[in-house]
């Protein structure tokens, strides 16, 4: 999580948390957080602490009150099978497939590991709050690795921060970058979704795609994979009438915001289509 910010908002409370999440914490939060729970408090509670304390803050001394009204909005325990039936989760299946360095597996959180859930929100005071959720048992997901790294993912922050653009999604689809194609996924199994395009400059991406996931989307819809430079395709778009476009170049708000405003530009190339950008709604408030 980047703790870059203006003076606009009051970044205090994402700070914290932020100091906790790029923390080792990962071995122990389950021993933790039962630790905690044996005192008799909730695990919503007890998660809190744990972020609290971990990043930094005094919890029971300056910092209580500000722990005691924002950590409530902040940490919330996630049902798992909202995940769990969503289309993709069910539908593609992650088996071990194989191609050249690159692997499908699943990784997991672990019981109470808390993770970033959804997009930045605004507190009525002007403190900036992220979203953070947990589950109270282990938690798989989707990965690639690649030469035994975790490559890309799909968790329930993805699943979260595209909910809105997949609704809104409609008639002829461009999407910038294909990641696992979760966005490309949902799309196509959208009535009023009548075609994908996707532009991935990563042969490397493509291939694993074409190999091994996309044998499980629908096959009534007609789904275009262009290796180019998203960039360089929307400085000269080959097509203009597009109904909606899906960009999704980058991997937080740190390296987000550049790409974001760039694409901006780019709009005003297209006759008729509606934009959407991942994770825009945090992004604005890094900007002045």
């Amino acid at each position: 999580m980047d703790k870059t910010h203006t003076k606009k908002y009051d970044f205090k409370i994402i700070n914290a948390v932020a100091n906790f999440l790029n923390s080792n914490f990962e071995n122990t939060v389950t021993e933790d957080v039962l630790s905690i729970m044996k005192s008799g408090v909730p695990d919503e509670y007890a998660v809190s602490l744990l972020i609290g304390e971990g990043g930094g803050m005094d919890t029971f001394g300056k910092d209580r009150a500000d722990w005691n009204k924002y950590f409530p909005q902040v940490v919330k325990k996630q049902n798992p099978d909202v995940y769990l039936n969503d289309e993709y989760f069910k539908r593609v299946l992650f088996t071990g497939q194989k191609l050249g360095n690159a692997e499908l597996c699943y990784q997991q959180y672990n019981a109470y590991e808390p993770f970033v859930l959804d997009d930045l929100s605004l507190s009525f005071d002007g403190v900036i709050l992220p979203k953070i959720g947990f589950f109270d048992s282990d938690f798989r997901y989707p990965a690639v690795k690649e030469n035994g790294r975790i490559w890309m993912t799909v968790t329930p922050n993805e699943i979260n921060t595209m909910k809105e653009p997949i609704s809104k999604a409609n008639g002829k689809v461009l999407t910038l970058g294909l990641g696992l194609g979760y966005f490309a996924f949902s799309c196509a199994i959208k009535n009023n979704v009548s075609s994908i395009t996707v532009i991935e400059k990563n042969p490397e991406i493509i291939s694993l795609f074409e190999n091994c996931i996309l044998p499980f989307f629908p096959k009534d819809k007609h789904i275009e994979i262009i290796n180019s430079d998203a960039i360089d395709f929307m400085k000269n778009p080959t097509v203009t009438d597009f109904d909606f476009v899906f960009c999704d170049l980058w991997h937080d708000v740190s390296d987000g915001i550049s790409l974001w405003l760039k694409l901006k530009e780019f709009e005003k190339n297209f006759e008729k289509a509606e934009f959407r950008y991942w994770i825009e709604k945090s992004m604005q408030y890094y900007i002045k």
